[in-house]
């Protein structure tokens, strides 16, 4: 079984590439990453989510909630905290006074007041028992609050708390019932396993019961604030919510459940969008001291009673020394209680931001698409193209996020599917890189041998222009040959170590030849060398190469020539120059790898390849060094000087091809002397396929009277050729249909 599962994926990738498969493995893996979901990722999503708020806090509109502020006046004004519960009472009595819809205290009253006269009473000692007893007699702090408490909308704060052993505290259920749509809310609450409320006098006078307790991110800044809680197993809602619930008359709670966690609470009519836990996503506005009023000038009564009517008051403190300060994405430091404020105006004004159920599938299939682009086309495009690609998605789905953010208030994050595409990016471009490293060593290794430095340079740069599986395309195909090579290797047959040496020191001048003139050595057969041009590269002057290269093959020759018969000299040994013949032609052909799938080279096949073979060996036939095919000549006769040779039928082709001699460069070819040369080979080959053996016979002896020492090649072979055809057809002529056509016998 694993081994069908090891060959599939063995077949899989090698269809779709290694690269690709190792991109799909990675994209599994970012996908199981998000799925998992660690806490540097979340806190990667957040601090994205922040960005946002920085670049675009929310704008309040109206003041529907008012602050009282214990703050350093206060303090200053009214004394150290914590106030006797008269001054809360007066402050609370002040607040109603003036009409507020609901009180909120982000306090909490865990102890009895300590300046009750009648504890002091009972606490203080050297009082005279008239004394004692008139303190016993006055009113009870605690009652005078509670009975504030009772006739006003006030909601007492609570906070989380972790009771130690043997605590007898209880949790008392909540003024206000809790129903349920969809699954059961509670393994999605937040649980605390406590809660500190305040005296149960105080606790039975509320109207209203709610916890401030806020729970910050892991980098310590608060972003969302729970809605409902659970606290000692008791379902409680927080302090804005029950505020709000008080304020219009409320009774009950909703709580909508589906399968990721809690959607939403809702209350009077207001659906609050929550995350899975019942938290609301708060969207910030910076810090407005406009929100807050002194509690000390309202106990003064220099605060118009005005200012509360209708609004929802909030009563906390901005003391340092109460160290209720929070951080959140907008402001480094802000009073707790704001935070309360804030939500109940996201609350009211329907500004909270939404972090919907389908986020966490649409995220996904973002990165996995993200993802998906970029392993498809990085093997094609180049890390170039697929960068500025790359550029072009982060910018069109940070616009998106953007959009679903400022006209929404959604938030989608886009740190993971970039981060996730950017990963899968810079993989794929690594893969790349290593592959093209591969290929390009592959093909060093494979070509090095063949073609010069600088194509296998230009191959390793531009891999995609060599095509290996075989193509059709027009080559210049040169062979060259030693002559008389069997009576050469005869002369060594007691020594055939010096035959190789021989061998190579020829050859390897040859072959430079080859290289530096832009062509590819196919192969070496014995003493024999084949090569072409026009791949793997393309070459327009591949004509112009193949001649270049065989002139210099001649001028090796010749240098090693000379070396040979100085040495021979030096070692009184016989010496027998080397010679050899050179063909080029031109022509279409097949180049690929060819061979069998256990061994393959990188060759060539056609027609053309043949007739070049053909051309070698019939340089020795005409006494001339370098023959070249009608096409070649036709593409170098204004850079080279090529001269008409005849025109062969050669063995078992139909077509007639003519032959040129390739006798040498430019500086020949602008010479008066090979004009002169030219003209009269003409004029020979004019007269001898008229069947004017005469005329001919003069053109031969006119050609002999010329100066053919200049061209370096003996041209003297050429004419005896021709005047032994001449001789042969005046005394046995051709048919009068004769196309001027010399038929060869052999190959």
């Amino acid at each position: 079984m694993l081994k069908r599962i090891g060959n599939r994926c063995v077949r899989l990738a090698q269809r779709f590439g290694w690269g690709r498969m190792f991109g799909i493995a990675l994209l599994i893996a970012l996908v199981a990453l998000r799925v998992w979901d660690p806490a540097a990722l979340q806190l990667l999503r957040l601090k994205t989510f922040d960005i946002y708020q920085i670049a675009k806090p929310r704008i309040p509109s109206g003041k529907p909630v008012v602050i009282v502020d214990i703050d350093e006046a206060s303090l200053n004004t009214l004394g150290q905290w914590p106030w006797p519960r008269t001054i809360i009472a007066k402050l609370i009595e002040k607040i109603a006074g003036g009409g507020a819809a609901a009180i909120g205290m982000d306090i909490v009253f865990a102890e009895p007041d300590r300046t009750t006269p009648g504890i002091i009473a009972d606490t203080l000692p050297g009082l005279s028992d008239a004394a004692r007893a008139e303190l016993r007699a006055a009113p009870d702090h605690d009652k005078v609050l509670a009975d504030i408490v009772r006739r006003t909308r006030t909601v007492l704060g609570q906070s989380a708390f972790n009771p130690r052993p043997g605590d007898t505290r209880k949790t008392l259920a909540p003024k206000a019932s809790f129903a349920t749509l969809g699954g059961d809310p509670d393994p999605y609450l937040i649980k605390y396993p406590g809660l500190l409320s305040n005296i149960p006098l105080l606790e039975e006078a509320a109207n209203g019961r709610g916890m401030f307790t806020v729970l910050p991110d892991p980098d310590g800044l608060v972003r969302r604030i729970p809605i409902v809680m659970m606290a000692g197993g008791t379902r409680i809602p927080s302090l804005n919510a029950d505020m709000l619930r008080v304020a219009t008359g409320q009774t009950t709670y909703v709580i909508k459940t589906g399968d990721a966690g809690i959607q939403s609470v809702v209350l009077a009519g207001i659906e609050i969008p929550t995350d899975a836990n019942a938290q609301l996503w708060i969207y910030f506005s910076p810090h407005d001291p406009k929100r807050f009023v002194s509690a000390a000038d309202v106990v003064s009564g220099k605060v118009p009673p005005e200012t509360f009517a209708g609004k929802l008051v909030l009563v906390g403190t901005s003391a340092t020394g109460l160290f209720d300060v929070k951080a959140t994405p907008v402001e480094p430091v802000m009073p707790g209680v704001e935070l309360h404020a804030q939500a109940l105006e996201n609350i009211l004004s329907r500004t909270s931001l939404k972090r919907p159920g389908y986020a966490i599938g649409a995220e996904l299939s973002l990165a996995f698409l993200v993802g998906l682009i970029f392993i498809v086309l990085a093997p094609i495009l180049g890390a170039l193209l697929v960068a500025a690609l790359g550029l072009a998605i982060a910018a069109l789905v940070s616009g998106l996020s953007w959009y679903l953010f400022t006209q929404s208030n959604i938030l989608l994050d886009i740190a993971y599917p970039l981060t996730g595409g950017f990963a899968v990016f810079v993989t794929m471009v690594f893969v790349n890189y290593f592959r093209e490293e591969a290929q390009r060593r592959e093909i060093r290794s494979a070509f090095s041998q063949y073609i010069s430095p600088d194509l296998v340079a230009q191959l390793a740069k531009e891999p995609d222009r060599l095509v290996l599986g075989g193509e059709t395309r027009e080559l210049s195909i040169l062979f060259s040959d030693v002559r008389g090579f069997t009576s050469i290797s005869e002369s060594y047959k007691d020594n055939p170590q010096e035959l190789t040496a021989l061998l190579n020191r020829l050859l390897t001048p040859l072959s430079h030849a080859v290289l530096e003139h832009g062509g590819t050595i196919d192969k070496y057969m014995g003493d024999a060398i084949m090569a072409f041009w026009n791949a793997p590269l393309d070459n327009a002057s591949h004509a112009s190469g193949s001649c270049g290269a065989a002139l210099q093959m001649m001028e090796s020759l010749e240098r090693v020539n000379a070396e040979r018969e100085e040495e021979a000299g030096e070692a009184g040994a016989p010496y027998v120059p080397l010679r050899i013949g050179i063909g080029i032609n031109t022509g279409e052909c097949v180049v690929g790898n060819m061979g069998s799938d256990m061994r393959f080279d990188y060759s060539v096949l056609g027609d053309s390849v043949n007739l070049a073979s053909r051309l070698e060996g019939q340089s020795e036939t005409f006494g001339v060094p370098i023959i070249l095919g009608s096409r070649t000549a036709g593409l170098v006769k204004d850079k080279f000087a090529v001269l008409e040779l005849d025109a062969l039928r050669v063995k078992g082709k139909r077509e007639p091809e003519v032959v040129y001699a390739l006798l040498g460069g430019r500086e020949l070819l602008d010479e008066a002397l090979f004009r002169t040369l030219e003209r009269r080979m003409a004029a020979l080959l004019a007269a001898y396929r008229a069947q004017k053996w005469p005329a001919a016979a003069r053109a031969v002896t006119a050609l002999r009277k010329s100066d053919l020492s200049a061209f370096g090649a003996d041209l003297t072979g050429l004419l005896d050729l021709y005047q032994g055809r001449i001789r042969a057809f005046r005394k046995n002529p051709p048919p009068k249909n004769w196309d001027g056509v010399f038929t060869l016998q052999t190959k």
